[in-house]
């Protein structure tokens, strides 16, 4: 559970975060990335909002707005009145005709940790004037309520286009976006066009409602297809997709496409038996209809009044009831609906309380947006310092600003390659788009060079090394992007071979770590694969840390590791190109390690999906000697299991598949079995070739790929009854 903070502590720390890595930064260079920051904002969210164009993500834009509030909040004489900290963003298009709102449309204020939203707790409860301390430990309140206790309540955010729908005695006759929230668009003509939003509303009353129009996430998919066949520009996302299908002058578009619209709120409410009358400053208005008094309530007289609201919702709930909420809809439940859910909204119960607390100059004060984690954020590229792999090959790697992403701290990401830094010209203190999702190792995968100040600097790949060993020389691979040590062996090297051999993806001696295996070389007990084979119960108690039960666990898991299949053998030897599709391949086709040590580089090559470099690599590894006599040791501990010939017929049979994400009923490894069994082949990576994705909890950047591709997406359900067939 969360500690309690007070409202000043987590303001406090919010800046600190904000301006790490910036602490020796003068006024002049503190000016300089608040203006950058405000300028890059306003861009970003006059493409998505006025255009319907995302050059980053929505995560990367929540990012930088992100550190410009924490700027400015570190930093209170940086804020300018035109900061898009102080504004409701958006504007309206020329084609459009413009109409100005009844009643002022503002946006959320975002919150992004469990702490955000204690700071949040607390800040209602002052300007409540209620005493004691919020968190996530409160009880829940009475039926009744109880007046000392805050009450709120959690919706599902909707990743889509706000929208506000006024009825005049019954009948819809406007449709707007929020523009700025002064002015909007009239988009009327493409709203009666959805299904789901009535023309006609049960009772005859007069009524102003906010609500969100998206586009199914299948509907995307199949328009990307459509989209796709006549080269036409893919939508990034559902949300764009929607906005750009409502913002046409032609409602015909809007119509033949999957659009549909939850209603979350109500402005302004009417029998008609008078004239509304704006109440205070809070732009809710009144007349002789009586006001619903709680949000409960007026989600309950929006659907009595035909209007579609969302069902998954809490009220009268406690933080931890809402942290739980949040916790949920980040995973499996948020993959079951066909719409984008990118976080919870948190509201005061009472619209009492809601009209005492106010607005501020953008966002209402009794309400704020609960994001989930960011699988792509902002950050600053501090260095680039080198790491030895298991293969030799010299890996570019990225010191970063410590930054959250996906639910973890990043301080670190790979870049690939010389080449990859080349095309996307990354340079050391560049700002930069980060992504990781899952399992997935963090990586750049944008500059965003409106930020360059001139002072950033071009890396060069470096000649030599001291992790290399020997010399030191680091020589490019001929043909290939990648370098490697010229003089093999170095520790680091080595240790990353070992490492690899014990991991889940070869032998799977769980318990033999990266912390481990480090101690058993620092110690000379393990140098190559066969030495984890001889080790013995008094040497591993003498290391520090090893208890009796720890010892025993140990060796238990070697032991177990003794009957691998040759698939798995052949992913363990590090040999260069040589991943688990491609050991499989060579598995199958040989039967036995010893029929491939002899097989000549043409019959390899001959192989469907290897080809002539990855055949040239395996007879080079099987040509080197201390390989050999390193394999001859090894086996003679092992007893290896023939692979099962390859399945050519079943009901994936000629079928591409990519898993993703976490199955309930399925490890990842299990899945891919599964579709090799079903006469499927499995890929790593999403592309137009891929028949399908079968994407569980948390399924990320491949999910993403899939729907910008158009390529078909299935739960784990469905793809279990696939199998079946």
């Amino acid at each position: 559970m969360a500690a309690k903070k007070s409202n000043k502590e987590a303001g406090k720390e919010s800046a600190e975060r904000s301006v790490r890595g910036m602490d020796n930064a003068d006024q002049k260079e503190l000016e300089q990335r608040a203006a950058q920051l405000r300028a890059a904002v306003e861009n970003y969210r006059t493409l998505q909002h006025e255009k319907d164009e995302s050059p980053i993500s929505p995560e990367a834009l929540d990012s930088l707005k992100r550190e410009l509030a924490e700027l400015e909040e570190a930093h209170p004489e940086l804020r300018t009145k035109d900061s898009p900290t102080q504004h409701v963003s958006g504007g309206v298009l020329p084609e459009l005709k413009k109409t100005k709102h009844a009643v002022p449309q503002w946006s959320l204020n975002d919150a992004f940790t469990k702490e955000d939203i204690i700071a949040f707790d607390e800040r209602v409860r002052k300007a409540l004037g209620v005493g004691g301390t919020g968190g996530a430990d409160k009880g829940a309140p009475s039926a009744k309520g109880d007046a000392s206790e805050p009450r709120y309540a959690a919706e599902l955010k909707i990743d889509g286009l706000h929208i506000v729908l006024t009825y005049e005695n019954g009948e819809l006759v406007r449709a707007a976006t929020r523009g700025d929230g002064k002015i909007g668009e009239d988009v009327t003509h493409a709203i009666r066009t959805i299904k789901n939003v009535p023309q006609i509303l049960t009772r005859p009353v007069d009524l102003i409602c906010e609500g969100e129009v998206y586009m199914t996430r299948s509907g995307l998919v199949k328009l990307n297809k459509e989209r796709a066949k006549e080269s036409l520009p893919l939508f990034a996302n559902p949300r764009n997709a929607a906005a750009g299908s409502i913002r046409q002058l032609d409602p015909r578009i809007a119509a033949a496409r999957p659009i549909f619209m939850f209603l979350y709120d109500i402005d302004a409410l009417s029998d008609g038996s008078e004239k509304e009358k704006e109440k205070g400053n809070q732009g809710k208005t009144s007349s002789t209809l009586e006001w619903p008094q709680t949000q409960s309530e007026e989600l309950a007289l929006l659907a009595e009044l035909g209007l579609p609201t969302n069902p998954h919702t809490l009220h009268n709930t406690t933080l931890e009831q809402v942290f739980s909420l949040w916790e949920k809809w980040q995973g499996k439940a948020r993959d079951k609906e066909d719409y984008q859910i990118d976080g919870v909204v948190l509201k005061l119960e009472s619209r009492e309380g809601q009209e005492k607390l106010g607005y501020t100059g953008k966002a209402p004060r009794f309400a704020i947006a609960f994001k989930f984690p960011a699988e792509q954020v902002t950050t600053v590229l501090e260095d680039i310092s080198l790491n030895v792999g298991r293969t030799g090959v010299v890996t570019p790697v990225a010191h970063l600003r410590p930054v959250s992403v996906a639910g973890t701290t990043v301080a670190r990401a790979t870049l690939h390659n010389e080449d990859f830094i080349k095309e996307k010209d990354i340079r050391i203190g560049d700002t930069v788009i980060l992504q990781k999702a899952g399992d997935i190792i963090p990586e750049i995968v944008q500059v965003l060079p409106e930020f360059r100040t001139g002072k950033e600097k071009k890396w060069k790949f470096p000649t030599h090394s001291a992790l290399c060993g020997g010399d030191g020389r680091i020589e490019r691979v001929p043909g290939m992007a990648a370098h490697r040590c010229a003089v093999r062996g170095s520790f680091s090297e080595q240790l990353g071979k070992l490492i690899h051999f014990a991991g889940k993806h070869a032998l799977d001696i769980d318990g033999m770590g990266e912390k481990t295996m480090q101690l058993l070389m620092e110690k000379n007990l393990v140098g190559e694969f066969d030495d984890l084979f001889d080790l013995t119960r008094d040497e591993l108690l003498a290391l520090p840390g090893f208890k009796d039960k720890s010892v025993d666990n140990l060796l238990s898991a070697i032991e177990a590791a003794k009957k691998p299949t040759l698939d798995r053998l052949l992913v363990g030897l590090s040999i260069l190109h040589v991943g688990e599709e491609t050991a499989l391949l060579l598995a199958q086709k040989f039967g036995t390690i010893e029929k491939l040590s002899q097989a000549k580089e043409e019959e390899i090559a001959n192989i469907k999906g290897i080809g002539e470099v990855v055949a040239r690599s395996v007879r080079a590894w099987f040509s080197d000697e201390q390989n050999t006599q390193m394999l001859e040791r090894l086996l003679s501990h092992l007893t290896v299991q023939h692979a099962e010939a390859e399945v050519t017929d079943g009901p994936l049979a000629r079928k591409t598949v990519v898993v993703t994400g976490t199955l309930e009923n399925f490890s990842r490894e299990e899945a891919e079995e599964a579709v090799r069994k079903a006469g499927g082949a499995v890929a790593g990576s999403v592309s137009k070739n891929t028949s399908f994705v079968v994407a569980g909890e948390n399924a990320g950047s491949k999910r993403a790929k899939a729907e910008e591709l158009g390529v078909e997406i299935i739960d784990e359900g469905e793809f279990q009854r696939r199998l079946k067939k």
